[in-house]
């Protein structure tokens, strides 16, 4: 290992501690019912989960489910931590390799996430464009899709390099974001997605 790998290695450590012992805390506080708590860059969102918000979310994870099975490994707003400074996230939808498994912490390792999907909130939406994207970048998420109900749009992007993603592609809600040439190679039909 170099000296500068040390040193990444050494900060992503101090950064998962700090995590834990965040997430530790918010675990104890009284967070309302619905919702949805993570960590970008070191500060904490919490956003309300609205119903337009996950009835697109449960038809993401069934088209993915009805691809790749019932025991397909996918997650909703489960804690994933990502490169960047502290980012403890929690995806909308989110899709595992086969055979991923949590590492000894107990957590899920962002290497094996193949798919993310984020339905945009008014509040938030500044972090899924931003520094959720960035950091999904720089894990090499190799399908990032952002659904956007205020604007009925969905964002697809693909190609992770050097922290950013090489393609991007909007669709308008009405025609089918066509992921066949990736990993996933599902279509995800929109024209029934709630609009807000």
């Amino acid at each position: 290992m170099t000296v500068l790998e040390d040193r990444i290695a050494m900060a992503q450590s101090d950064d998962t501690s700090w995590l834990d012992e965040m997430f530790e805390r918010l675990e104890k506080l009284p967070v309302p019912e619905g919702y949805k708590v993570e960590i970008v860059e070191g500060t904490v969102y919490m956003s309300p989960q609205r119903s337009v918000h996950w009835k697109t979310i449960k038809a993401i994870m069934w088209a993915i489910e009805d691809t790749f099975g019932r025991d397909a490994e996918v997650l909703s707003d489960v804690r994933i931590d990502f490169p960047g400074r502290k980012n403890g996230l929690a995806p909308d939808v989110a899709k595992l390799r086969d055979g991923a498994e949590m590492d000894a912490e107990g957590h899920w390792r962002n290497e094996d996430v193949e798919f993310i999907a984020e339905v945009i909130s008014k509040d938030t939406a500044k972090n899924d464009y931003g520094p959720k994207k960035a950091a999904y970048a720089l894990a090499e998420v190799p399908v990032y899709l952002i659904v956007d109900p205020y604007t009925a749009k969905c964002h697809l992007f693909t190609q992770p390099k050097d922290g950013d993603y090489m393609s991007d592609a909007s669709i308008t809600y009405g025609a089918d974001v066509d992921m066949t040439n990736t990993l996933l190679g599902l279509t995800l039909k929109t024209d029934r997605f709630p609009r807000d």
